[in-house]
């Protein structure tokens, strides 16, 4: 079956997602029904043989191979290695030895950044402990709930994909790996992930936001408001707000009462951290391979799956030593841990599907043939960026737009001999900067969860920071994508940010209040 022969038609299953997953507001079956349109369309459009296909030629073999499965069950140990962390609270014992050393308002904003940024691997856990950890130190210090969100919402995603191992690497990884096969590429999933670390520009030009707006408190739009009304009345939240509750908040809270100690989380994550390097040169045969050799050849998803598991079991020990849990409780919180990722497993598993009928249908050599007839290939990242935006704002998932646009963006690249670091870079800063902007988005709503904020105020505040970040990161991909140099393009994104947040706040702010209020 000649890949060209659907050609415009091709474009049909991603299309499908896109659409469905606005209508529903809902990706799981989203993506089923562009898997089942796509294998529908290979099968002479007979939707029942289309759905037989959908499982026997396209779900069930995408889970079936061992790379697959390594992601899969490293995603329930991470899971796990989560739940754990939760029980011990260690994360609670950190935030209370930050408390102690605020003195100011800017000193809250900054100690709820370096938490945000310590808690670099899982954006869930991320927003619901900064925020209902840092919320009384926050308030004593008449910062608003609505500046609060926005630091915990801006820290939990762009950390994710700017740490060496967090849940979303492992999502990611396993969309990289799949392409990597399928356009015949040998190296290492992990490595190509890590080298679209530094062009994650919005990632890196959102934290420098956080930083430039909290070191000097120029807030801008309504922000500037709410900062306003906090500082001189000492209300935190706007009149008539409506601040969620969360049971997940509500059980943390019910954890950090017991006595918890820092090392709780430092050590699993010491252990998390420090073994990589290491079972990477054993997976990679080093010594017999050089260095660079055995980090080329090793096998990432399993180095990163036995570490994870061996943090889960020092966790656990420590929790059991401590008597938090017993052996029966403790087999109780692994099995609780990979519950938690069902959801994962269940998008991961369609967003392989789809990708791969993508390929059957010749989806992305479609697009490669539209692309090559108009567009320069060094717009190509900004288009990347934006139509990750899009997909993530219009969708409110992340995940999502990466499983529907990596195994698109990825061939595209290929084909256009464009990085393909580049290429996963701009949809992954695409995602997340749909995903700031999206009032549906479940990282958002999580934050404004554990920053107890009104959802629509923390939206609304939230944007014109987003966009700022959002508009110098369209700069930074599109010297990227003219120069091919990170260096040019981060230089272009921060000093467009720069400009931008200084105009702003000097057009757009509101009178600056003296920083420093007394506690009281």
């Amino acid at each position: 079956m000649s890949d060209m022969q659907f050609e415009l038609l091709s474009l049909l299953p991603p299309l499908l997602a896109i659409v469905l997953a606005l209508v529903t507001r809902n990706v799981i079956p989203a993506l089923f029904c562009g898997v089942w349109l796509g294998a529908t369309m290979l099968n002479g459009w007979n939707p029942a043989t289309g759905l037989y296909a959908s499982f026997g030629d396209f779900i069930i073999p995408s889970v079936g191979d061992e790379w697959s499965a390594t992601v899969l069950i490293y995603c329930g140990l991470f899971g796990v290695l989560i739940t754990i962390l939760q029980r011990t609270g260690g994360a609670q014992a950190i935030a209370r030895s930050i408390a102690t050393k605020v003195k100011s308002p800017r000193g809250a904003q900054g100690a709820t950044l370096g938490f945000g940024v310590l808690i670099f691997f899982e954006d869930y856990f991320n927003a619901l402990t900064v925020g209902s950890v840092m919320r009384p130190i926050t308030d004593r210090m008449r910062v608003s709930r609505e500046k609060l969100a926005y630091i915990v919402d801006s820290t939990s995603a762009p950390m994710c994909l700017l740490g060496p191992v967090s849940t979303w690497v492992v999502f990611v990884m396993g969309l990289i790996g799949t392409q990597l096969n399928a356009l015949g590429v040998s190296g290492s999933e992990y490595l190509m992930y890590l080298t679209s670390i530094p062009l994650n520009f919005y990632a890196w030009l959102t934290l420098l936001m956080i930083l430039l707006v909290v070191i000097t408190q120029w807030d801008f739009g309504p922000m500037a408001r709410a900062e306003h009304r906090a500082r001189t009345t000492g209300q935190l939240l706007a009149e008539g707000a409506q601040p969620p509750s969360d049971e997940e908040v509500r059980e943390m809270a019910d954890a950090s009462s017991q006595v918890s100690r820092k090392r709780d989380m430092l050590v699993p994550i010491a252990v998390l951290v420090g073994l990589i390097p290491p079972l990477f040169l054993w997976t990679g045969d080093f010594p017999a391979n050089d260095l660079v050799t055995a980090v080329g050849e090793a096998e990432g998803g399993k180095s990163i799956l036995i570490a994870t598991f061996l943090a889960s079991l020092v966790g656990l020990a420590m929790g059991m030593q401590q008597k938090r849990f017993d052996f029966r409780e403790a087999m109780e919180i692994v099995v609780t841990g990979f519950k938690s990722m069902t959801l994962v497993y269940i998008i991961l598993t369609l967003a392989w599907s789809i990708g791969s009928v993508a390929s059957e249908l010749g989806t992305a050599d479609y697009i490669v043939t539209l692309a090559q007839q108009g567009i320069s290939p060094g717009l190509i990242p900004v288009l990347l960026f934006l139509i990750g935006a899009v997909v993530a704002f219009t969708t409110g998932t992340s995940y999502g737009t990466f499983a529907i646009m990596i195994p698109i963006a990825m061939p595209v690249a290929a084909a256009l001999d464009l990085p393909l670091a580049l290429a996963i870079a701009a949809v992954l800063s695409g995602g997340i900067f749909g995903d700031h902007c999206s009032p549906i988005s479940d990282t958002t709503i999580l934050s404004s969860a554990g920053s107890s904020c009104d959802h629509i105020d923390h939206v609304r505040t939230q944007l014109p920071y987003a966009l700022s970040a959002g508009g110098s990161a369209i700069v930074a991909f599109f010297v990227a994508g003219m120069t091919g140099s990170a260096l040019a393009a981060l230089g272009a994104g921060i000093v467009t940010l720069l400009l931008l947040a200084y105009l702003l706040s000097r057009l757009w702010g509101s009178r600056p209040i003296s920083s420093d209020v007394p506690e009281g």
